[in-house]
C-alpha cells in the first residue's frame, strides 16, 4: 500500500482466504400451473386477478430439513441506478391463512386479495428458505403484474325487455399488448356473490337473451369480464336493467309439449334450443329454469297452504330456512291440481334436458356455462325423472372430467366456479333419486308408468315353448 501525500511511505500486507466449498442444497421453485406464471425475461408474469400458487423442491438428499419460510418482497424500481430495491412485506403474520396459506410448508399459496389491495405495486418477490441442520437454503421467484385490458367500455341495448328480447352487448377500444381473448357476460339479482354466466364471445359485439330479473322488481344486474390471451381480466360492471318474464312462451311451451310432436318443433322455445349454439342453449335453459323453479316454488307454497305436507313432497336444500308448518285439514283437490303442474313441468324439464347432452366441451367458458345451466335445470329436485336425472348426471360427469383434464392449465377461479355448479348438479341428481325411495317426494307419472313396462325382449306369449319348461330339453 502507497500513503497517497507521501509515495515514499509503502507497506506490504497479506490476507490468508481459505476455499471452502459447502455446496448448498438447490432449491427448485416453480408455479403449480405454469400457464399462469409466463417468463418475462427476469420475471414471471402473473394476473392481478387470480391466486399464486407456488411449489418448491429440496435437490438431492434433503433429509434434515428443520424449517421453512416463506417471505413476500415488494419491488420498487430506481430508473437512475437500473435495479430494484425488495422491501419485505411485513403484513404475512396478520394475513396467515386469510390472503396466505402454506407458509411453512413446500406449497405456498398468495389469493389475489394481495395484488388487488396493493395495486400499486407491479413487482413482487416470492422467497423461500430451508434451514437444515447444518446449513441454510433460499430460492425465490420475481413477478411482475400482467397489465389488464383498457382503454374500453361497454353499452347494452335495449334497457328493458323481456326474456324473448334479443339484448346486444358492445364493448368497443379494449386494448392490451397480450391481445383481447374473450369477452364473458354475467348477471345477478340481489347477491353479487350469485353471478350466473350467461355468454362468452370471442368478438366485442354480441347478443345474448337474458334471464328475468328480481321478482319484484324486474331489475338485473350485469357485469362483463374482458379477458386478455394471458387471461388477465377487467371487470365491467354494466348499469342495471329491468328484464320481465315472458310467461306467454313458456305457458306455449308447456301445452306445445302435450300436443303432437309436429307442433313441439314449431315452437320458437324449442327451434333455438335445436340451433346446438351453447351460448344460445345455456341462454335458454337458464331462463327457462328459473321461470319453472319459481313456479315450483309457488306450487309448494300453495300445497302447503292447502294441508299438504311440504315433507312428503319436497327436500329442502341444506341451509334453505323452512317456515313452521300449521296443522291444515288436507284438501284433496290441491293434491290432485298439485300432481298436475309437478308432472306438467317435469315433462318440459325432461324435454329440455336432451339438448344439453348434444353440446360440444371445448373450453373452461364452455364448462362454466353449461355447467352453471344444468345446476339452474336440476334445481327442483322434486320435478327430475329418473331419466333426467340419468342424463344430467352423465353431462356433469363429461364436463367434471373435462375441467379435471384443464385444470393444471386455467385460472383457479375458472375451476372454482365451473366445479361449484357441478357439485350442485351432483346434489341435486342424488336428491331426487333417492327422494322418491325414502318417499319424500311424489312419484312421477311417467316414471311410474316406466316401473310398470315390461322389458321389450320380455316374451308374453303363453304358448310360446319357452314359456313352458316341460318343453325345453336339456342334452
Amino acid at each position: 500500500m502507497e500513503n497517497r501525500r507521501n509515495s515514499s511511505i509503502q507497506a506490504t500486507g497479506y490476507l490468508l482466504v481459505k476455499v471452502e466449498d459447502t455446496r448448498p442444497k438447490l432449491i427448485a421453485v416453480g408455479c403449480v400451473i405454469s400457464t399462469m406464471c409466463l417468463p418475462n425475461l427476469e420475471f414471471q408474469l402473473v394476473n392481478p386477478t387470480t391466486q399464486v400458487a407456488l411449489f418448491s423442491i429440496c435437490v438431492g438428499s434433503c433429509t434434515d430439513i428443520q424449517n421453512i419460510t416463506w417471505n413476500i418482497y415488494q419491488g420498487l424500481d430506481n430508473s437512475s441506478s437500473n435495479t430494484t430495491q425488495w422491501i419485505l412485506f411485513n403484513q404475512m403474520i396478520s394475513y396467515e391463512n386469510i390472503w396466505f396459506f402454506g407458509r411453512n410448508t413446500t406449497n405456498f399459496t398468495a389469493t389475489n386479495k394481495l395484488f388487488l389491495e396493493n395495486s400499486q405495486i407491479k413487482l413482487w418477490r416470492f422467497e423461500v428458505i430451508y434451514a437444515l441442520t447444518s446449513e441454510i437454503s433460499t430460492s425465490a421467484l420475481n413477478f411482475a403484474i400482467n397489465q389488464p385490458p383498457y382503454n374500453g367500455s361497454c353499452s347494452i341495448n335495449p334497457l328493458n325487455g323481456t326474456t324473448s328480447t334479443l339484448f346486444t352487448i358492445s364493448c368497443p377500444d379494449w386494448f392490451d399488448e397480450d391481445g383481447i381473448k374473450d369477452y364473458s357476460l354475467y348477471v345477478w339479482k340481489k347477491d353479487s356473490s350469485e353471478r350466473l354466466m350467461i355468454a362468452f364471445s370471442p368478438v366485442s359485439l354480441f347478443q345474448v337473451r337474458l334471464p328475468s330479473g328480481d321478482n319484484q322488481t324486474s331489475i338485473l344486474n350485469i357485469v362483463i369480464y374482458i379477458r386478455d390471451l394471458l387471461d388477465c381480466l377487467t371487470e365491467m360492471n354494466m348499469s342495471s336493467i329491468s328484464v320481465m318474464p315472458d310467461l306467454s312462451t313458456i305457458t306455449d311451451l308447456i301445452n306445445n309439449l302435450q300436443s303432437s310432436s309436429n307442433i313441439i318443433q314449431n315452437n320458437p322455445i324449442v327451434q333455438l334450443l335445436a340451433s346446438g349454439n351453447q351460448n344460445i342453449v345455456g341462454q335458454i335453459i337458464t331462463s327457462v329454469s328459473q321461470q319453472f323453479n319459481k313456479m315450483n316454488n309457488e306450487s309448494l307454497d300453495n300445497a302447503a297452504s292447502n294441508g299438504i305436507p311440504l315433507a312428503s313432497i319436497s327436500i329442502a336444500s341444506l341451509g334453505s330456512t323452512n317456515s313452521q308448518e300449521i296443522s291444515i285439514p288436507l284438501n284433496a283437490s290441491a293434491l290432485t291440481e298439485y300432481n298436475k303442474e309437478l308432472n306438467s313441468q317435469a315433462n318440459v324439464r325432461d324435454y329440455l334436458i336432451k339438448f344439453t347432452n348434444k353440446l360440444a366441451i371445448t373450453t373452461s367458458n364452455s364448462i362454466k356455462l353449461q355447467s352453471s345451466s344444468l345446476a339452474q335445470l336440476t334445481q327442483a329436485t322434486n320435478q327430475l325423472k329418473r331419466s333426467s336425472s340419468l342424463l344430467a348426471s352423465n353431462k356433469c360427469y363429461q364436463l367434471s372430467l373435462a375441467l379435471h383434464s384443464m385444470a393444471t392449465k386455467i385460472p383457479y377461479e375458472d375451476v372454482q366456479a365451473a366445479s361449484t355448479s357441478l357439485i350442485q348438479c351432483a346434489t341435486n341428481v342424488l336428491t331426487a333419486i333417492n327422494g322418491p325411495i325414502q318417499q319424500r317426494t311424489s312419484l312421477l307419472n311417467l316414471d311410474l308408468s316406466r316401473s310398470n313396462e315390461l322389458p321389450i325382449d320380455y316374451d308374453t306369449d303363453l304358448e310360446s315353448k319357452w314359456s313352458n319348461l316341460r318343453k325345453i330339453s336339456i342334452d
